[in-house]
C-alpha cells in the first residue's frame, strides 16, 4: 500500500471532522455568539453550499496545475479556515472560516481521488479511493465523538485548534509522501478537455445516482436523533454512542464497497442500492424496537457508504482521460444529495408524518437512485456489446435463405 494514501486519508479525516463535529457543538457555538440555533445552523448549511462551489469552481480553476502542490495548497486553505474558526470573535468571522475550509473540501476529495487511483494498479483503483475516504469514515467513528467531548470539556474553540493541528500534520504528509502527478497544463485543451467529460451521458447518470443514492441515506440520518429518542425510546445521552455504531457501519461499508467495486462497479452499485433501500424500509417499520434499531443503524451506515467508492470510480471511469473536474463534480453531488435528503426529510416532519417519515423519504429517494442506476448499467452494457461484423456480399454468392 503506498504510504501517500495514508497522508490523503489523514487529510480526509481532518476535513470530515470539520464538516460533522459542528453538529455536536452547535449549542455551545450559538451561546458563545449570542445567536439562535437556527442562525448557528447556517454554519452547517453554509459549509455544504461552499463544498459544492469549491468542488466545481475551485477544481476547474486548478485542474491545469500539478496535483501534488494543488493538494498541499488546498490543505493550507483548510488550515487557514479552521484557524479563523478557532479564533473567531463574532458570527461572521466564524462563517468565513467555515466557508474557506469548505472550499478546500470538495476540491481536495475530487483531486485526491484521482491521485489515489493513480498510485495503484488498475485493478485496485476503487480500493485506493476507499482507503482515502476511510479518513472521512474514521472522522465519524472516532473524531466526532471525541471532538465533541473535547469541545464540551475545554470549549468549542479547542476542537478547532485540534483540527488545525491535524491539517498541519496532513500537509506535511502530503509534501513528504504523495508522488508528484501532472495536471493538464501540458495536455491539449486543458480545462476545455476536462469539460468535454461532461458530454458523456454516463457521467451525468452517475452524478444523478450519487445525488439520489447518497441523499436517501443522509435524509434518514439527518433527523436520526429525533427517531432514536422519540420513536425508539433511547435516552438523549446515548445518542452519541449510537452514532459511533453508525460510524462503524460506515467504516466497514466503505472498505468492503471499495473491494467489491474493483471487481465490478455496476453490479456492486445495483446490489448495494437495492439492499440499502430494503434496510431503510425495514428500519422505518421496526424503529420502535431498540435492538432492531441498532442493527438498522449499522446496516444503514454500511450499505449507505458502500456506494461511495463505486460512485466515485464510475464517474472517473466514464470521464476517461479527463477525470479531475468530473471527480470534483461528483463530490459536489454528494453534498447536493445531503441537502436534498435533509430538505425532503424536513418537509415530511413539518407535514406531521412523524419521526420515521424521513426514513421513508430516504427509502424512496434510494429506490429512485436504484432505478437510474439500472438504466445506466443497461445503457452501458448496450454500448459495450460487440457489434456483429458485416461481411460484404460478393458477386455470384447465393442469396441468403428467407
Amino acid at each position: 500500500m503506498p504510504t501517500g494514501l495514508l497522508a490523503l486519508a489523514l487529510g480526509g479525516f481532518g476535513i470530515g471532522l470539520t464538516e460533522f463535529v459542528i453538529m455536536g457543538l452547535l449549542p455551545e457555538v450559538a451561546a458563545d455568539f449570542f445567536v439562535s440555533e437556527a442562525s448557528a445552523g447556517w454554519f452547517i448549511s453554509g459549509y455544504a453550499l461552499a463544498v459544492v462551489v469549491g468542488a466545481l469552481g475551485l477544481t476547474a480553476a486548478v485542474t491545469r496545475f500539478d496535483r501534488k502542490p494543488v493538494l498541499a495548497t488546498l490543505l493550507l486553505l483548510f488550515i487557514v479556515g479552521n484557524l479563523l474558526s478557532a479564533t473567531a470573535s463574532d458570527y461572521w468571522p466564524m462563517m468565513l472560516g467555515r466557508v474557506i475550509a469548505a472550499l478546500a473540501h470538495g476540491a481536495f476529495f475530487g483531486i485526491g481521488a484521482v491521485v489515489a487511483a493513480d498510485m495503484v494498479a488498475p485493478a485496485k483503483k476503487a480500493g485506493a479511493i476507499a482507503l482515502m475516504f476511510t479518513g472521512l469514515t474514521a472522522a465519524n467513528v472516532l473524531g466526532v465523538p471525541f471532538g465533541t467531548l473535547l469541545g464540551q470539556a475545554a470549549g468549542w474553540r479547542a476542537t478547532f485548534w485540534a483540527i488545525t493541528v491535524i491539517g498541519v500534520v496532513a500537509l506535511a504528509g502530503i509534501l513528504a509522501l504523495v508522488p508528484a502527478t501532472a495536471g493538464t497544463r501540458g495536455q491539449a485543451g486543458g480545462l476545455r478537455r476536462e469539460l468535454q467529460a461532461f458530454r458523456s451521458g454516463q457521467v451525468w447518470l452517475s452524478i444523478a445516482v450519487t445525488i439520489l443514492g447518497f441523499g436517501g441515506m443522509f435524509g434518514a440520518f439527518t433527523y436520526i436523533a429525533y427517531t432514536l429518542t422519540e420513536v425508539s425510546g433511547f435516552a438523549a445521552t446515548t445518542v452519541p454512542w449510537l452514532l459511533i455504531v453508525f460510524g462503524v457501519g460506515l467504516f466497514a461499508g466503505n472498505t468492503l464497497g471499495g473491494k467489491a467495486a474493483d471487481r465490478n462497479v455496476d453490479r456492486t452499485l445495483l446490489v448495494v442500492l437495492a439492499v440499502l433501500g430494503a434496510v431503510l424500509v425495514a428500519f422505518a417499520l421496526t424503529a420502535g424496537n431498540q435492538v432492531l434499531t441498532v442493527a438498522s443503524l449499522v446496516l444503514m451506515g454500511g450499505f449507505g457508504f458502500a456506494t461511495v467508492p463505486g460512485l466515485q470510480m464510475r464517474v472517473m471511469k466514464y470521464a476517461s482521460t479527463a477525470p479531475t473536474l468530473a471527480s470534483g463534480a461528483n463530490i459536489g453531488a454528494f453534498n447536493v444529495g445531503n441537502a436534498l435528503g435533509a430538505w425532503l426529510g424536513g418537509v415530511t416532519i413539518t407535514a406531521g408524518l412523524g419521526y420515521t417519515s424521513p426514513i421513508w423519504a430516504g427509502a424512496g429517494i434510494t429506490l429512485l437512485g436504484l432505478a437510474v442506476m439500472a438504466f445506466a448499467a443497461a445503457a452501458a452494457r448496450r454500448s459495450d456489446a460487440p457489434r456483429p461484423v458485416e461481411v460484404p456480399e460478393r458477386a455470384g454468392d447465393p442469396l441468403p435463405a428467407r
